[in-house]
């Protein structure tokens, strides 16, 4: 694994494969999952996701919370994406991460040029999508 800097990892309340492979759907790659009966944990479902990765161009992790984990739950916290890919990419991937869940503010071109705006997915994450106006060129 060659990870250069952070990155986030989910504990959701039972629904991380279906939050890893809808991630797969948006952003593409890989999912790796490995259940609770593989790392023969007790602390859970036995086919419950002890560790799941999205490996790809964007790396994400996720795992179905134990019993004595809180699942993943945020206020005042954006997933940043600014300038991630092409614009028409970007685009792609805010309506993707739309379908499901909440535009909390659409994406758009601001007064300074810029475009952005922030989805929140099915699954609670919020993201912050957008691309400078130059890289329209």
């Amino acid at each position: 694994m060659n990870v250069t800097g952070p990155s986030p990892y989910f504990q959701f309340a039972g629904t991380a494969r279906q939050a890893l492979e809808h991630w797969r759907g948006v952003f593409g790659g890989e999912v790796r999952i490995a259940t609770y009966a593989d790392f023969s944990r007790t602390d859970g479902p036995a086919d419950a996701v002890a560790h799941g990765q999205l490996v790809g161009g964007l790396q994400l992790f996720a795992a179905d919370a134990s019993e004595t984990d809180e699942p993943f739950a945020a206020t005042g916290l954006l997933f940043s994406l600014l300038g991630a890919d092409e614009p028409d990419v970007l685009r792609h991937w805010f309506d993707a991460l739309a379908e499901g869940g909440t535009v909390v503010d659409p994406l758009q071109q601001r007064p300074w040029g810029d475009w952005d705006g922030t989805v929140r997915d099915a699954f609670g994450v919020t993201w912050l999508i957008g691309f400078e106006a130059s890289a329209l060129g």
